[in-house]
């Protein structure tokens, strides 16, 4: 797995995919050039965190502190924090006439204080970043 390398060990793991009318290659670059709010929902849920809905899913990863530690034609992957840890990574996968992009979050928090604290917050905002991972995915998908 992607991440595996960067943060084998998470307390928090979300991952989602979703079928793509591209290639592999083709799909991992539509994700990455994809606007960070491609819809109403996705651009309140963003401002509601504070990160601006401006730019592409890739420039916004880079405003929130990530950065790039691997990329490949087919794969994506974005680590940053200190106490608290985060991946992010697009994969791209061939599939029937097109390919399966997925994306994943892992987190990981470096004691148990931080571990607590990011539990609460998580539940709380977990429901969200799902909500905003799908609809990129889903608006991914149109593009092509």
């Amino acid at each position: 797995m992607p991440l595996e390398d960067w943060l084998p060990e998470y307390d928090v793991r979300e991952r989602h995919e979703h079928r793509v009318d591209a290639s592999p290659e083709r799909a991992l670059e539509l994700a990455l050039c994809a606007p960070s709010a491609p819809d109403g929902i996705v651009r309140m849920l963003l401002r509601l965190r504070g990160v601006p809905p401006a730019g592409t899913i890739e420039e916004l990863a880079a405003r929130i502190g990530l950065v790039e530690r691997e990329r490949t034609p087919t794969l994506w992957v974005g680590v940053g924090g200190r106490r608290v840890r985060i991946g992010i990574d697009f994969v791209a996968r061939p599939d029937a006439g097109g390919s399966v992009l997925s994306t994943e979050t892992r987190v990981r928090a470096g004691t148990w204080r931080a571990r607590a604290a990011f539990r609460a917050y998580w539940l709380l905002v977990g429901p969200f970043s799902a909500l905003i991972r799908r609809r990129w995915l889903r608006a991914i998908a149109r593009s092509a």
